[in-house]
């Protein structure tokens, strides 16, 4: 493809992007194709001869489309937003056109430098303490997800753990004692946090323990509660080196006691503690957010997501350290043949020393091309107007208390709620009145969780809208979240209609099952 085919070929593909983007609330949010679908209608192998881009492109809405969930549809409301942007597919196409693997400063200065920059423009929007800012002790890089992130400051939280615990040792001495040691070693997180914690406990070959959380808490991690973990901990000759901390958990948007956490921290001044604010975390660009990060100086890390929430395209993954001395002493290794005078000058920064990959892509350009698309005052706009959006649907919900019954405090536009089994709908041991027994209670429970969970297979079998769920202190429970660009009210209410309209038949078919029985 020489540069006029090419001009031919991306004025098509821009085209095509953009037909589908003004049309993709007219499309089935979920793909609907069997496991396999793919192998079926292409060839054996790839072409002898290369094909004419127009036979290419054609292939995308036959064979491609079919196999695609629509995660920039109005309709779709599952997990959590996967926000993709015109000015963030821009930065893409210029970070595909430049390819530099960027693992040193001088591989091409601008990839770092703007790096840099834009995480400390991030930091001060966020509202984070000034440590995290790279003209402190601290500062930001970009990694592709959460999951990077963490494993990455687990690693970092066990080397320094590992050297600080045995500094008083030396030689064979200080080597047996690590080793031994490495045997202990627990990572903590909530009940509630995303199993990227319990999975990097695996990758870093250390234990791994949950600190329990209650309803009544809003399933919110607690002072007493890690405190109570710790002691366990300790009693059972763990050694706790590494601490999860949840702006905004998977399941319910749960915030944890930073306050809290903060205080009982100060009795084990050797854990790593880490804050997950993966989705949520885009809030912090809105004041009224900012007191959830009054505590963070007592922490060691944060990372949030731009492509969930905040208008970057995947991946972009935002990482902040409050002593970047622990990041590059537990993974800088300088071959000869990565050496230069920038580097040995140690006024440059090698990003390639900040995570596990070597290379890495020119992430910054695209978070750039959004925060000067929207500037500060759009994101804001953005963000409320979900939270706006969220309030609705929340209310509607609530208006209908005969069907349905909201779990938790909606937080950051989430909305977590079941299905309210009519009377003539509960099993027999549970109709005669006696709610109060615990084993009266247990089959309500069963009968709320089986109809919520046929409501919720219902909805997403049909596939007008793609919803998620999930399972709450014994609880079935439906989620939804509408916060990607194309939301609107309109959207919401026609999901809230579904849910009606679906919950009703549900519970219709139960009652006239009862009634026939």
């Amino acid at each position: 493809m020489d540069s006029q085919q090419f001009r031919q070929a991306a004025h098509a593909a821009v085209e095509e992007i953009i037909n589908y983007y003004d049309n993709i609330q007219d499309r089935r949010v979920l793909s609907k194709v069997e496991p396999g679908y793919l192998k079926k209608i292409l060839p054996e192998g790839p072409p002898q001869t290369g094909e004419k881009w127009d036979d290419i492109q054609k292939d995308i809405e036959s064979k491609i489309m079919p196999g695609i969930t629509h995660w920039q549809s109005p309709n779709f409301m599952a997990f959590f937003p996967a926000n993709s942007t015109y000015p963030g597919m821009l930065g893409e196409l210029y970070s595909g056109a430049f390819t530099a693997a960027a693992f040193n400063w001088i591989c091409s200065p601008a990839i770092t430098e703007l790096e840099i920059i834009v995480l400390d423009w991030l930091a001060i929007l966020f509202n984070l303490p000034s440590c995290f800012q790279s003209a402190s002790e601290g500062g930001g890089v970009i990694q592709g997800t959460t999951s990077e992130a963490v494993v990455t400051m687990m690693v970092v939280a066990r080397e320094r753990y590992l050297k600080e615990s045995t500094a008083d040792l030396a030689g064979d001495d200080r080597e047996n004692a690590i080793n031994e040691k490495r045997g202990k070693l627990v990572a903590l997180a909530s009940d509630m946090a995303h199993t990227c914690t319990q999975k990097a406990a695996v990758i870093a070959g250390t234990r791994y323990k949950s600190v329990s959380t209650k309803i009544e808490d809003d399933f919110a991690m607690t002072g007493e509660a890690l405190r109570r973990t710790l002691e366990e901990c300790r009693d059972q000759g763990l050694e706790p080196y590494y601490l999860t901390v949840t702006l905004g958990s998977t399941a319910t948007c749960a915030v944890d006691r930073f306050g809290e956490i903060a205080e009982v921290l100060k009795d084990y001044p050797h854990i790593w503690t880490h804050v997950d604010a993966a989705y949520a975390g885009a809030a912090l660009v809105c004041e009224e957010y900012h007191h959830l990060t009054q505590h963070f100086e007592a922490f060691d890390s944060f990372s949030m997501n731009m492509h969930k929430w905040l208008l970057v395209n995947f991946d972009a993954t935002c990482l902040w350290v409050k002593q970047r001395k622990y990041l590059i002493d537990a993974l800088s290794i300088t071959p000869s043949y990565m050496r230069n005078p920038h580097t040995e000058s140690g006024l440059v920064t090698d990003y390639r020393d900040w995570q596990i990959p070597l290379g890495r892509r020119f992430r910054s350009l695209k978070i750039w091309f959004v925060l000067r698309t929207y500037g500060v005052q759009g994101l804001k706009e953005y963000i409320r107007g979900h939270i706006k959006l969220s309030e609705i649907f929340h209310s509607l919900i609530r208006e209908r208390s005969d069907l349905f019954k909201v779990l938790t405090t909606p937080a950051f536009a989430l909305t977590v709620f079941n299905v309210v089994p009519r009377p003539q709908a509960l099993s027999p041991a549970t109709s005669t009145g006696n709610h109060s027994t615990p084993d009266a209670g247990a089959k309500a429970l069963v009968d709320a969780n089986s109809i919520t969970k046929e409501v919720y297979e219902l909805i997403v079998s049909r596939g007008k809208i793609y919803i998620t769920s999930t399972v709450l202190d014994n609880t079935y429970a439906i989620r939804l979240v509408s916060a990607n660009p194309k939301a609107e009210e309109k959207y919401l209410r026609a999901a809230f209609d579904i849910l009606v309209k679906t919950a009703e038949e549900v519970l219709e078919k139960h009652a006239q099952t009862e009634v026939a029985a």
